[in-house]
């Protein structure tokens, strides 16, 4: 077994290539007519409520579920005609943690490099260098056992990518983890995909996703709901930010109505407030927010708080699925 060499990958090479997937369990469908891509370079989030197929797609990815219809190619493999010459591109990291918690960190890395087919100084290099990278260099001679969940997540990336993986796929790589530990996989999983990885990444996370992930795959129900950069599907599904004023007394009805560019969506008839009244307001553009509170102060309401919300994943997947993310 030889380890892939590093990735040298052109930025516009497609190495995920899934088209018409569909797979079934008994008489229900997991995943139906799916189709998306992922190039060198990038990373392409995968979301989707639970029970979506988000799993499902990872595994038929990683050669270990085979698909009733449709073609999956690791650049230019096929997983079902070639899952060997898939799987030595491949570097997988699940969300159950793939670790020996009896062992050091340094031997599950050296364990891992010699299941990738590294050998003897290969493999030693390839671990001391991601213990370093995942922050754990300082541990590496310490019991798996003994580490905090977060430093175990980071661990089980360390042991995913020290072969240099060409394709790297994601389930839920920061979940349950403190915010260092989040912050040091998410340099980690940018610096694969620098190298010219593909990158997968699935997570439950929308804002993470909406830093991380250069674009994002909407799916439900194993259905492709949508696709694009973070910021063209928050366009799409036609998000507003809104704009929340709570005042001391009830503002008069015709209050903002020639103000430009907003637009009046609910009172504090349509939702309790501990004090005062309130009134919601969407806005074309942040800039406006200052009139608003401006307006609202000079009508006489006197401005208790107010509260910021502008669009993100989470508003297109309702506004798309009408479904919450964590349904």
């Amino acid at each position: 077994m030889h380890a892939a060499p590093p990735a040298s990958t052109p930025a516009t090479e497609v190495l995920i290539d899934v088209a018409g997937l569909q797979v079934r369990y008994g008489q229900r469908w997991a995943l139906q007519d799916l189709n998306f891509s992922v190039r060198g370079g990038e990373i392409v989030g995968l979301l989707g409520p639970n029970g979506a197929g988000k799993t499902t797609t990872l595994s038929v990815l990683a050669t270990l579920l085979r698909p009733q219809a449709g073609t999956v190619t690791i650049a230019g493999h096929s997983v079902t005609v070639a899952p060997a010459q898939v799987r030595h591109m491949l570097g997988v990291v699940p969300q159950s943690l793939a670790l020996y918690p009896t062992f050091t960190a340094h031997e599950n890395a050296i364990l891992f490099a010699q299941l990738a087919g590294l050998r003897g100084q290969a493999a030693r290099d390839a671990a001391a260098t991601v213990l370093r990278l995942v922050g754990l260099d300082e541990r590496a001679d310490d019991l798996v056992g003994t580490f905090s969940g977060g430093m175990q997540r980071r661990l089980n990336l360390a042991c995913g990518i020290l072969h240099t993986p060409r394709i790297l796929l994601l389930d839920e790589p920061t979940v349950g983890v403190d915010p260092q530990s989040r912050e040091r996989i998410i340099d980690a999983v940018r610096g694969q995909a620098a190298r010219g990885a593909a990158v997968l990444y699935s997570t439950h996370y929308l804002e993470e996703a909406e830093r991380v992930c250069d674009r994002v795959v909407l799916i439900d129900e194993g259905h492709l709901v949508t696709q694009g950069t973070p910021e063209e599907l928050i366009r799409q599904a036609g998000g507003a930010v809104r704009l929340e004023v709570v005042t001391r007394t009830e503002l008069p009805a015709d209050w903002c109505k020639d103000l430009g560019g907003v637009r009046v969506t609910a009172t504090s008839t349509a939702f309790a407030v501990s004090r005062g009244a309130a009134v919601q307001v969407e806005l074309s553009d942040l800039r406006t927010a200052s009139r608003v509170l401006d307006r609202a102060a000079a009508s006489g309401g006197g401005v208790l708080e107010f509260h910021v919300h502008q669009p993100g994943l989470q508003d297109v997947f309702i506004a798309l699925t009408g479904r919450d993310l964590r349904d």
